[in-house]
């Protein structure tokens, strides 16, 4: 094998982030072997990803909500982990707002030969390629680009889009369509009003639909579903989501991990979309309706609790948005 033969890829955010991260490791998993480090909210996410031959699993006091206290036997540690990978080369991948050089020290201090990343600080001797430009560009290509700059590419047949492994089959047969009321950043959600009402609307348009949730959400999915949805809130593992997700018609959902699981099994999104983050980069990487005010007060914010009395950027999406967006999505898949 020529070049590198055993490279790190680093994405130490939740499992929506990490399954952006498909596209980069495939390319790198096409000439050599992945090592993913990613942090403890994205690893069911990284374990569905083609191309990853182990998992580090390790919570970034720099990137992890809440943070983790930095303790120097813990560093000490994760170096020793890293030295013990005996990585070629290090792809760090980031968002814009992060910062890839805290993790370039640790990665040098593991002896790591080689580094890539984007970063616009100055680094110093931390990096080997640079990429200094932060291109307003969907997270996947940004991802993509830094994998292309260490020389990595995707093989033939590989046209860049998210993919998972094969889920398991879904307990259900289509055609129904899926409401994920849920969020991992509170600001991101839509309200249980206005998605109990529209799981009502899509069961009048005609719609099975088929409410998801994690295990700390039963209380949300239950509301939601009413009687006229199928709650499956805690019922499914990361992977049984996907299955679900594979066989429905659409996927109503905000910018959330599941939204990128949809795309990931080809499935058309209708994203509630709340503009703290760019649309930009972060809509989801394939079929999809957006929904929401990306022009409302909280754009840009990067805030966590919706900082707008009356969360008007999805709340004045109605229902019948949803259920429009619905019929325009039936048919269409990745």
């Amino acid at each position: 094998m020529n070049g590198p033969q055993r490279t790190l890829v680093a994405r130490l955010d939740s499992d929506g982030d990490v399954l952006l991260a498909g596209p980069a490791i495939r390319a790198a998993a096409a000439s050599s072997e992945v090592v993913l480090l990613c942090g403890h909210k994205g690893a069911q996410a990284a374990e569905l990803l083609p191309g990853v031959r182990r998992i580090i699993k390790w919570d970034c006091p720099w990137i992890a909500s809440p943070p983790p206290e930095v303790r120097a036997p813990d560093v000490e540690g994760l170096v020793a982990l890293l030295k013990g990978v005996r990585a070629d080369v290090a792809l760090i991948l980031t968002s814009f707002h992060q910062s890839p050089l805290p993790l370039a020290l640790l990665l040098r201090l593991a002896g790591v030969p080689r580094i890539v990343a984007r970063s616009v600080d100055y680094p110093g001797s931390l990096l080997d390629v640079r990429l200094r430009d932060d291109p307003d560009i969907p997270e996947a290509s940004r991802a993509l680009g830094v994998a292309r700059a260490a020389g990595f590419d995707l093989p033939p047949g590989d046209d860049g889009r998210l993919a998972v492994l094969p889920p398991p089959e879904s307990p259900f047969p289509p055609p129904y369509v899926v409401v994920h009321p849920g969020a991992s950043v509170p600001a991101r959600a839509w309200s249980p009003e206005r998605c109990r009402a529209t799981v009502e609307a899509l069961c009048e348009a005609g719609h099975r639909v088929v409410v998801t949730g994690g295990p700390a959400e039963t209380e949300l999915t239950a509301y939601v579903a009413g009687a006229q949805g199928l709650d499956l809130g805690g019922r499914t593992t990361f992977a049984q989501l996907a299955g679900v997700l594979a066989a429905a018609d659409a996927v109503v959902v905000g910018n959330t991990g599941p939204a990128h699981l949809a795309v990931a099994v080809g499935t058309p999104v209708v994203s509630l979309f709340a503009p703290v983050v760019p649309a930009a980069r972060w809509a989801p990487h394939g079929p999809h309706v957006l929904l929401g005010d990306q022009r409302a007060a909280c754009a840009g914010t990067r805030a966590r609790e919706c900082p707008v009395p009356g969360h008007p950027c999805l709340d004045r999406v109605t229902p019948g948005h949803v259920v429009a967006a619905v019929q325009q999505l039936v048919g269409v898949r990745a």
